[in-house]
């Protein structure tokens, strides 16, 4: 697909869409796609195939292991949007349509690309909602390691955090090869949930807390052989990703050994299997929280049966599901889910969303290069 001409990538996705949609016009529209390309060297996505592509797109996920609710995608047009303001004021509008007070809907909100002018955007986030991470004079973390070079790029740009363990980033977009700016979420717009454990009141005392809604906002999405480098895009989270990576990992909040502490577990051995323990606590207390406060999350056993349900109707329909085994199975309790003993292909098909270069790093080094430039050699 990767060397087919744009056309045969539009008539490819066309071909699929009026398939599936069963719509009328396909001869049509694919002279109409066929004379734009010529004319312009690009063609303009309308927006019933801009959505039935967003949709698509989660369907042929390979790491994604909600994809049973792929038809209910929540798809915004919103290429017509021309500055940095409009973007940051939708994407909050993104944020609250999605969050719903808790009852979290998957949305995507695809916005200009270079194809259509000169409005082409990149939001610099690894997600909408991601904590700050601080790198103290005495050589310990605070916050979200993960994020520390990001926060000290957000510094950079004039930006200051509070300095507590869960500091809101803020918001970097930029306009095509302008200079990126920067934007406070409010507070309002962001459904926070502080974590409690059913059984152990001294778990409260830990000031544990997690985001309601996963807006990943750095991949690119592709459409018919068309990219859109800004495509924030949300499900709802999995119990595992925020107890056993977010929280739990060692090289992000990391806080099982105070769980473990906590809960008089002998951490002096591995083979005391402390770190299941804890993290089987931790899983409880994020379980708790987010059911106590009316917060979509499915657990890792449902996830799984889920995504198997998916796999039957896929192959009820004669399509082959595409999936990379590393991801879909889930990193707690794994050999006792449906998903842990079946087999995949990994072919990654059209259309898709994929990981593209951090633009901020990119920022970063053309700023620093461009900052030497006639400056004293010794003051470098």
């Amino acid at each position: 697909m990767r060397n087919s001409s744009l056309f045969d990538q539009a008539q490819a996705f066309l071909n699929h869409y009026y398939s599936e949609s069963k719509e009328l016009g396909l001869e049509n529209r694919l002279e109409l796609v066929q004379a734009e390309i010529e004319r312009t060297g690009t063609y303009r996505l309308t927006t019933k195939e801009l959505a039935f592509g967003g949709k698509l797109a989660w369907r042929n996920s390979n790491r994604c292991l909600g994809r049973l609710f792929w038809k209910t995608l929540k798809v915004r047009d919103r290429r017509s949007l021309t500055t940095v303001e409009e973007v940051f004021a939708d994407a909050m509008e993104h944020l609250e349509f999605a969050t719903q007070g808790g009852k979290i809907r998957s949305t995507l909100s695809v916005y200009a690309t270079k194809e259509e002018g000169n409005c082409q955007f990149r939001i610099l986030n690894k997600q909408l909602i991601r904590f700050a991470g601080y790198s103290l004079p005495n050589g310990e973390l605070l916050g979200d390691p993960d994020s520390i070079e990001f926060t000290k790029y957000c510094q950079s740009l004039g930006w200051k955090g509070k300095g507590t363990n869960f500091d809101l980033l803020p918001l970097l977009i930029q306009r095509k090869e302008e200079p990126v700016q920067w934007f406070t979420i409010p507070e309002d717009k962001v459904l926070r949930v502080n974590l409690t454990h059913p059984d152990y009141p001294w778990f409260q005392e830990l000031e544990l807390q997690w985001y309601a809604v996963p807006v990943i906002s750095d991949m690119r999405l592709e459409i018919g052989g068309i990219s859109f480098p800004c495509a924030p895009f949300n499900g709802w989270y999995m119990l595992t990703e925020i107890a056993a990576r977010n929280l739990g990992d060692v090289g992000r909040y990391n806080r099982l050994p105070v769980i473990a502490k906590k809960l008089k577990l002998n951490t002096r051995q591995v083979k005391s299997l402390w770190k299941d323990k804890a993290l089987l606590v931790l899983q409880e207390a994020v379980l708790h929280s987010f059911q106590a406060q009316g917060v979509v999350l499915v657990d890792h056993h449902t996830a799984s049966d889920q995504f198997l349900e998916f796999c039957k109707q896929e192959e009820s329909k004669g399509r082959k599901v595409q999936a990379d085994w590393a991801w879909i199975v889930p990193p707690a309790a794994s050999s006792t889910l449906g998903v842990f003993h079946q087999e995949w292909d990994n072919q990654v098909l059209s259309p898709n969303f994929y990981y593209q270069p951090a633009a901020w790093v990119e920022v970063e080094k053309e700023s620093k290069a461009t900052s030497r430039v006639g400056l004293c050699p010794f003051s470098v």
